[in-house]
């Protein structure tokens, strides 16, 4: 099974900013992201257990570097060529302008990025595709 990066559906899309997901590949979803620099997730999983993302990611970065902060208060930056395991329990923030490649659990994940989406879409007045 396989799918090609800009074939992934749109889930939202803002001035630098493309997320994309696609459910089912094998028993995960898979995602293309593209970010801009400063792209914070803190303020967008308030609400979420712990304010954190609660879904565990296994991936790599294309482009740019990303810095993990675990809700252990613990952080790492993860960069261009590398491979990665994010288990759940933390947050996000873009270091450097991002293209990554992401799979997650579906259940999780669709419940993360409905949660992020209509967050970002409410701060930038925006309705999610």
């Amino acid at each position: 099974m396989k799918i090609n990066r800009n074939a992934i559906p749109v889930v939202m899309e803002d001035s630098g900013t493309v997320l994309r997901s696609q459910k089912n590949i094998g028993k995960m979803t898979a995602s293309y992201n593209e970010m801009a620099a400063g792209t914070d997730f803190a303020p967008h999983l308030k609400g979420l257990k712990n304010n954190h993302c609660h879904c565990s990611h296994y991936g790599t970065v294309l482009e740019g570097a990303i810095r993990i902060t675990y809700d252990n208060g613990e952080d790492e930056q993860i960069n261009e060529g590398d491979v990665f395991f994010i288990p759940a329990g933390h947050t996000a923030k873009v270091m450097k302008d991002l293209k990554i490649i992401v799979f997650s659990t579906i259940k999780e994940h669709n419940e993360v990025i409905n949660h992020v989406v209509k967050s970002i879409a409410n701060v930038n007045n925006l309705s999610s595709i």
